[in-house]
């Protein structure tokens, strides 16, 4: 069983090695603007997943996953010198999911504004059903017993102490 720590630190350097191996050695012309957004290896540091993202369209995104598949026997080498271990581990690249999951996420987040705006003004013109502050204030409640007729009985409806 290996370390986890180990195999988190053997991964971030793979993520650092392959994005400057990429920068500097691999001259692909098909190789977009590409950036290296994590890795991850198993636990028996065989086996190391990449996964990228590619600023562009679909067809930019798709020439750039060639360039890379293309270019894995030279970034798996240069991995292997500059990591040290025993057995470089092979390289997996996968595209990232998450610009996606941002787009969708923003275009919710437009919805729900778009729709607390329509709220908004929907109830900019409204007025409240009763009174604007239907609660009673101090001076309010004398009034309300001098008007009501005091035949002996509390406003809440029992007997005062005169009354018993």
């Amino acid at each position: 069983m290996t370390d986890t720590a180990r195999a988190r630190k053997l991964a971030d350097r793979i993520r650092v090695v392959v994005a400057e191996t990429l920068q500097r050695r691999i001259k692909d012309p098909r190789l977009g603007y590409v950036t290296i957004t994590d890795t991850r290896i198993t636990g028996d540091l065989r086996e190391a997943t990449v996964f990228y993202t590619v600023y562009g369209d679909d067809e930019e995104r798709a020439a750039s996953a060639a360039a890379l598949e293309s270019a894995k026997g030279v970034l798996r080498s240069e991995v292997g010198r500059q990591t040290g271990v025993r057995f470089t581990p092979t390289l997996t690249f996968v595209p990232d999911a998450l610009p996606d999951n941002a787009r969708t996420i923003d275009d919710l987040l437009a919805k729900a504004k778009a729709a607390d705006a329509e709220v908004r003004e929907a109830s900019s013109g409204a007025t409240y059903a009763g009174e604007a502050d239907p609660y009673r204030k101090p001076g309010e409640a004398d009034e309300d017993e001098d008007t009501e007729g005091n035949d002996g009985e509390s406003p809440s409806g029992g007997k005062g102490a005169a009354g018993a």
